[in-house]
């Protein structure tokens, strides 16, 4: 994920009486639009696995969550009991063996009375009234402990829904299970093991699993479901940062998560949270294939949050990507192959796209791409290669797709709707692999959803060089938020779709075939937002110093100066270690985001001027603008992406251009911020300037296809304004419309209008059907909206 959001204000000029128009040239179909538009992405974050989509009930199953009881509650009912966990020990005087080399802890009840064992599961297990669940466990038993143990599933309030036995414990590792069947429905039951006896009870992979699942393949079959009708073309898997790893302990390795799901090594999620790895690279692909998505799988790069594998260290990486795509793709004679046959999927899941690395760039980077890439080509020539465009991209082997992510606020979407007009039909196809409004959208709200859409008109058009896009991050288990803004959101028993949601499904359920000419005239533009507020210095996993920082208006009034003879009290940071000596501010910390922010947030027109050096780490010199708050990143950067590019971004745009910077060199800086263009200078030259002056983007975004199968024109109509606007259609050289055809709208009273958990479908699209004549249809399309418009064509007389 990138962790970064940017503020602004957009302003509509008011509305004119006279009547926007919208014209499609239905007759001269402009370019194919790829199967592969609309799919989705899918991250271990937020619980989306485990707690989520992964439907095992019972938390820390395998105890290895923790050295201690982890999310378990253990009662000494009567008598002298205890419970600890353990770590396997074949050598001790009383041996205690593991239940498998890769699952080393376990639970040891020493037992002497009455006991209770307790697990609450992810905020409650959702238990349904007549369905069945499976329970099991494995466990072996010595000094003497032969009771069996009662198996419940208790509502909220204390009554039993479901009850069974385990009997017959033997003293060697073995698995034991009973079925149940749910008397009543509660979201908030829990699971109870209870048992009285004497001697010594081991326990592991403690599970409660329902014994239904979506399509018999192990998933949940509400979530599944939601996440199935998106229509996604792709899945994108398994992250994401969760890809990366923070290092190299915690990175992701696929083949950790095949096979036995007791042989599968759990792993700390850098969102938080243990993975039980229960959702695993074989699930994913059967995801996908369930779905009748085509898989995108995403590879490590041997690059860690913090580290890097040494070039001389990659063979495992390389290997393991060639062996990725043997498992997926193999015969049932390969080596990985023979694997995936073992484990259930005879014929090949046809893998067609690798993606190498997430969000990674920079020498470190290409260098693992040309590495990684011309392995893969060599022994697979018909895999899809994508690559991170990560303030560049790399050039050794070309890759046959590039990787942009993009957050930003609702008006940043809506103003760079045509953001893809002009890119370059020579070089590599975009994967738009991540993007969301994750600002001024409150919990996500319709406005965010409409510059969602307002973007997603402008990718549709340009399919000719976008070929994929993902929203992320998809799926959030509402008790555990470890990012803002998430398109389903979910609790034990119940979810619900940002507005967001429907926006993905609309455009995927009404993608067309052929891409189709359009020309918006409206009668309002967007004016050019800029914001205001005050300025900052930072870095990002580097050390850097300051000083000399002066910040003076267009008139010449000095509005902040600064000589760093005493600390920065005043400042408002966002992590580092910074401190002040001999007139020099130092930020000294090699970590992520460490920022300082001075002046006032009502400042709007400046320019900054200093000096500054980077002392050492990845990336360079951060110099901020127009910021509200700690959270935002409008910026100048010079030496981001690992010392490759100059990074700016003023509120509107974002653009990086190849450049570097020395260490321990000072350079003289200057940052002008005049209305909405922002210039940076470096030792007197001018390096990069932004702006924002464009008349082009109108308050309705709008696309059109044609489908081939249904001979349905489809026309996606965004207003992104406050007020409806009247609009004429007009359908240039259409000869067969039948005239009839619907409208599918998506909008609400407020655009600040949310779906909740208690208020699932408070937004969500309402359909009507729709009568014209002729060629020309009059609508007006309502603030903040986004309309579907299919309409109907007569059969072709010459077929």
């Amino acid at each position: 994920m990138l962790f970064f959001v940017i503020v602004t204000i957009v302003h509509a000029q008011s509305h004119k009486a006279n009547i926007s128009k919208i014209t499609v040239d239905v007759n001269k179909p402009v370019h194919k639009i790829p199967s592969s538009l609309f799919g989705i992405f899918f991250e271990d974050i937020n619980h989306s696995t485990d707690g989520g989509i992964y439907p095992e009930l019972v938390r820390n199953r395998s105890f290895e969550d923790a050295d201690t009881l982890q999310n378990w509650k253990f009662t000494n009912q009567h008598g002298k009991n205890s419970a600890s966990i353990t770590d396997a020990n074949i050598y001790a005087d009383k041996p205690v063996p593991p239940l498998n080399v890769y699952n080393r802890k376990l639970l040891s009840i020493k037992a002497d009375g009455a006991f209770k064992l307790e697990n609450d599961g992810y905020w409650g297990m959702n238990i349904e009234k007549g369905s069945a669940y499976t329970f099991q466990l494995a466990a072996f038993c010595n000094d003497g402990f032969n009771s069996s143990l009662k198996i419940s599933i208790v509502s909220s309030n204390g009554n039993k829904l479901a009850s069974g036995e385990v009997k017959g414990i033997e003293g060697n590792w073995k698995y034991y299970s009973t079925n149940l069947s749910a008397s009543e429905s509660d979201a908030n039951a829990h699971l109870e093991i209870t048992s009285e006896g004497k001697g010594s009870l081991y326990m592991d992979m403690v599970s409660l699993m329902p014994s239904q699942t979506w399509k018999n393949h192990g998933l949940s079959s509400n979530l599944a479901e939601a996440v199935n009708a998106l229509h996604p073309k792709f899945l994108r898997f398994p992250g994401g940062c969760w890809v990366e790893g923070d290092d190299f302990k915690h990175m992701f390795h696929w083949k950790n998560t095949i096979g036995n799901i007791d042989a599968r090594t759990a792993l700390w999620n850098i969102w938080g949270y243990n993975a039980t790895q229960g959702m695993g690279y074989h699930e994913y692909l059967q995801l996908a294939e369930d779905m009748g998505a085509e898989p995108l799988f995403c590879i490590s790069a041997g690059i860690s949050h913090k580290e890097i594998v040494p070039m001389d260290q990659m063979g495992q990486w390389v290997q393991d990507a060639l062996d990725a795509i043997e498992y997926a793709n193999g015969s049932e004679n390969s080596v990985w192959g023979s694997f995936r046959v073992k484990n259930g999927h005879p014929k090949p899941f046809n893998l067609k796209y690798i993606e190498i690395g997430n969000e990674n760039g920079g020498d470190a980077y290409n260098e693992r791409w040309t590495l990684i890439a011309k392995a893969i080509q060599s022994k697979y020539p018909d895999i899809k290669l994508i690559a991170n465009d990560w303030g560049g991209y790399p050039k050794d082997p070309i890759p046959l797709i590039k990787d942009e992510h993009y957050y930003n606020v609702p008006d940043w979407f809506i103003w760079n709707a045509n953001k893809f007009d002009n890119y370059d039909r020579k070089g590599p196809k975009i994967f738009v692999g991540e993007y969301a409004v994750t600002g001024e959208t409150g919990n996500g709200n319709l406005r965010g959803a409409i510059g969602e859409a307002a973007w997603m008109t402008g990718l549709e058009r340009n399919s000719d060089v976008v070929e994929m896009a993902a929203y992320a991050p998809l799926l959030c288990n509402a008790n555990h938020k470890a990012w803002p803004i998430n398109l389903i959101n979910f609790d034990s028993k119940r979810w619900y779709g940002l507005p967001s949601y429907y926006v993905q499904q609309l455009f995927a359920e009404n993608m067309g075939t052929v891409s189709l000419p359009i020309n918006v005239e409206v009668a309002s533009v967007i004016k050019a937002p800029y914001s205001e507020g005050c300025i900052g210095l930072g870095t990002w996993s580097n050390s850097a110093e300051f000083k000399d920082l002066k910040v003076v208006s267009p008139k010449g009034k000095i509005l902040y100066q600064a000589d760093f003879t005493k600390d920065i009290a005043d400042w408002r940071k966002t992590g580092g270690e910074w401190s002040v000596k001999d007139g020099v501010l130092r930020q000294s910390a090699i970590a992520p985001n460490t920022t300082a922010f001075v002046g006032d947030v009502s400042w709007t027109d400046y320019t900054i001027t200093l000096k500054a050096r980077k002392i050492s780490g990845d990336n360079g010199i951060q110099i901020y603008f127009r910021n509200k708050n700690n959270d935002q990143r409008l910026r100048w950067e010079a030496g981001g992406s690992g010392n490759t590019a100059f990074m700016m971004d003023n509120g509107i745009f974002s653009k990086n251009i190849p450049g570097s910077i020395e260490a321990n060199r000072w350079y003289d800086i200057k940052v002008e911020v005049i209305g909405s263009t922002v210039k940076a200078y470096l030792d007197g030259k001018l390096v990069q300037e932004l702006s924002g002056d464009n008349t082009n983007t109108k308050v309705l975004c709008a696309s059109a296809t044609n489908d081939e199968l249904s001979g349905d024109i489809i026309l996606k109509v965004v207003n992104t304004s406050a007020e409806s606007v009247k609009t004429q259609v007009n359908l240039s050289g259409a000869g067969n419309l039948s005239g009839n055809g619907k409208a599918i709208v998506l909008t609400s009273a407020s655009p600040l209008d949310e779906n909740t958990l208690d208020t699932p479908t408070k937004v969500i699209p309402q359909t009507e059907t729709i009568a014209f004549t002729g060629d020309k249809i009059i609508r007006s399309f309502p603030g903040n909206s986004l309309t579907v418009l299919r309409l109907k064509t007569l059969p072709n007389k010459n077929n």
